[in-house]
């Protein structure tokens, strides 16, 4: 697929300027500075040499064969220089020069042609307006990119959307001593995908560990089924961007309105098992951890100290995470009286006291190591200078190359002065974290993954006392109509059909028809003004609840009629059922992803509180009661304090019907059922809203 691209076995650099400051000079410094294994070829029609590498006028005049091109010269000039590759025989094209689409639409009908020729030919873009690639294989050593970190080789892959934030983030990994396998920022992305790239890496074997960085997608579609792939067999780290970006302003509904920019990214990587960050240097550090420890299987953890404060910062971190430290075993405890200082405390965490040596460090490891309910290993060292640090040291080394438990340290020394004893903990694979915050949130982004990836989601179940076909008709009966907002009968009748609970009701053409059918419903009645001009029924006054006969129906009726009778207004007429949690359950559709589907506590505190859970469609049974028990208020659910709970079984059921629902019939833009009226044993949609 991608093999020859970050494997290619010689590179030619069109463009490649005797000036320094040029792109071309510098990639073929930097194929020369990391010493690529393969011929380079300079492609200069004026320059006999560049950085003292023969070079030739035209990419046809070298004598060999060439498997990847780096093109940086104006974007004008680009189809031709493809099209000569396309001759010499190149597999891959790297494009590094700007102009493209992200420019306007001159430069986007410039990068489809160069795309077209290129796969006239069998050939493939990587770009245009990006980086490039790195290699760090030893074997191969290629750095086709144009940034200044030379890495040196790991297990950590990384891939950005943002060529600017790759480099930051592979210059923090390299600032923190740890390798790096591939790098890859492919820009435009007119081509080769980042889908692909992930695929590529979860292929690699030296690859144990992702970081992805992006700004949206191209193809939901394309990334989720990659990422899924992948997120199963090793770890994805990723960020996005714009999470703080103002969305859905014109949003008709509570639902559209609470999706705002950047949650269907999250969501996108929460649906596939990607790990998802909101800080660099945590991604960076947890990525360490990752490339050097086995996942642990449970969030239990044990806990070694030779120093007090910063184990009490430790354990802070850790139960915010959600991470347990369960009490030792009594066997443990045994182990260590005969081992440990009669002063060191034994419990989780063990103090083993600033003055222990190798034999006592070691004694406390083998303890845990052989703790069923421990999963984990938490190790703050402070090196005294008057311990045998590098003994101690070489102990962890041993321990965690034998990878039974994940295992960081909290490693607090003067470095330079350290250096024997800081060798040791890097060959021993031990993750080493300045501060204590940083290794529990290393150690608590490796029990998340593991979270994750040991979920079992289940399928999706597929309903089949649904109606689709009428309630699409439905549907098609508004858009010939040119109406976006549906009528209250026309989505009553489209949940009817997809077997979604509603309380009692009936439609009304004047005021004394309204108090005839609330009389046929049974008193107390609500009574709503149904238009579709008007969307926030109670933010008018076109709401009125428990109406007890048919005086206050019809004089509500007739207030409703004053106010909007201009409108087109009809009246709805429904069995007022007081009571019961409110509860709110939308739907949202996302460009190239399908619906987001929402759950929260609905009627005010939608508003009030924003305490929702959203998925991307279709969702399984255990998904839909993720949702629900996600939700800061869920023990109001539950019942709370004495208080009745609400039908969950019944919600999840309804959260799934939803889901098919909106899978079925696309055309819905925004959908609210809100409230619900959540009782005991029963539950009913008492307001409805869709958009087409």
């Amino acid at each position: 697929m991608l093999h020859t691209l970050f494997n290619p076995k010689s590179v030619a650099i069109i463009g490649a300027s005797a000036k320094e400051l040029s792109i071309g000079n510098v990639i073929t410094k930097n194929l020369l500075k990391y010493n690529f294994k393969g011929p380079i070829y300079p492609i200069n029609p004026k320059a006999p040499e560049v950085r003292g590498v023969k070079a030739y006028p035209s990419i046809t005049d070298v004598p060999g064969d060439i498997d990847l091109a780096h093109i940086s010269i104006p974007a004008k000039f680009s189809p031709q220089a493809v099209d000569e590759c396309g001759k010499k025989g190149v597999k891959f094209i790297i494009i590094n020069s700007a102009g493209y689409k992200e420019v306007g639409p001159e430069g986007e009908a410039i990068e489809k042609e160069v795309v077209r020729i290129a796969h006239s030919y069998g050939m493939r873009i990587f770009g245009p307006n990006c980086q490039g690639i790195i290699n760090s294989d030893p074997d191969v050593r290629a750095y086709c990119d144009f940034t200044f970190t030379y890495p040196d080789p790991g297990h950590i892959s990384i891939v950005a959307q943002s060529g600017g934030v790759g480099a930051v983030i592979m210059q923090n990994i390299h600032d923190l001593g740890v390798g790096m396998r591939h790098y890859a920022s492919n820009g435009n992305a007119a081509d080769i995908s980042i889908p692909e790239i992930i695929k590529y890496y979860g292929e690699d074997e030296k690859t144990k560990v992702i970081i992805l960085y992006v700004e949206g997608f191209a193809d939901p579609h394309e990334f989720m089924e990659a990422a899924k792939e992948v997120a199963a067999k090793k770890p994805i780290l990723a960020m996005r961007a714009g999470r703080t970006e103002e969305g859905a302003k014109a949003a008709t509904s509570h639902t559209g309105g609470l999706a705002g920019a950047g949650i269907s990214t999250e969501l996108i990587f929460y649906k596939t098992g990607i790990l998802t960050f909101r800080d660099e240097a945590e991604m960076c550090q947890s990525a360490v951890a990752f490339a050097n420890q086995p996942v642990p299987s449970g969030n239990r953890v044990g806990m070694i100290t030779d120093t007090g404060g910063p184990a009490i910062i430790a354990t802070d971190e850790l139960i915010d995470g959600g991470l347990k430290i369960p009490p030792l075993t009594d066997k443990a405890k045994e182990y260590l009286a005969d081992r440990l200082y009669p002063e060191a405390t034994i419990s989780n965490p063990i103090d083993v006291l600033a003055t222990a040596n190798a034999r006592h460090y070691r004694s406390a490891l083998d303890a845990l190591l052989n703790e069923d309910q421990i999963d984990s290993i938490y190790i703050n060292f402070v090196t005294p200078p008057f311990v045998d640090c590098e003994a101690v040291a070489k102990e962890m080394a041993e321990v965690s190359k034998m990878r039974q438990k994940t295992l960081v340290c909290n490693y607090m020394t003067d470095k330079p002065q350290w250096t024997g004893t800081t060798a040791i903990m890097k060959d021993g694979n031990v993750p080493c974290y300045d501060f204590p915050e940083m290794a529990a949130k290393a150690l608590i982004a490796m029990t998340r993954y593991n979270e994750l990836r040991s979920r079992e989601i289940g399928s999706v179940i597929t309903f089949d006392d649904v109606d689709k076909s009428k309630a699409k008709g439905v549907i098609n009966s508004a858009i010939k109509q040119k109406r976006e907002i549906l009528l209250a009968d026309e989505v009553y009748e489209i949940l009817a059909c997809y077997g979604i609970p509603v309380a009692e009701w009936e439609i009304a053409g004047s005021p004394e028809e309204a108090a005839s059918a609330a009389m046929t419903i049974g008193y107390p009645v609500v009574l709503k003004a149904d238009s579709e001009q008007i969307i926030h029924k109670s933010d008018v006054g076109g709401v009125k609840v428990n109406l007890k006969d048919s005086g206050e129906v019809l004089a509500a009726a007739i207030e409703m009629d004053e106010k909007f009778g201009k409108s087109g207004l009809r009246y709805f007429v429904q069995k007022f059922m007081p009571g019961g949690k409110e509860i709110i359950i939308g739907a949202n559709k996302e460009p190239g992803l399908g619906h987001l589907i929402m759950f929260g506590l609905g009627g005010i505190f939608v508003e009030l509180l924003k305490d929702v859970a959203f998925d991307i469609t279709p969702i399984t049974e255990f998904e839909a009661n993720h949702m629900i028990e996600s939700i800061k208020t869920y023990p109001l659910i539950e019942g709370f304090r004495g208080e009745k709970g609400a039908d969950k079984a019944k919600l999840t059921e309804i959260l799934q019907r939803v889901s098919q629902l909106v899978t079925d019939l696309p055309e819905i833009g925004e959908m609210d059922l809100n409230p619900i009226m959540a009782f005991e044993n029963e539950v009913f949609v008492v307001d409805a809203r869709i958009k087409i």
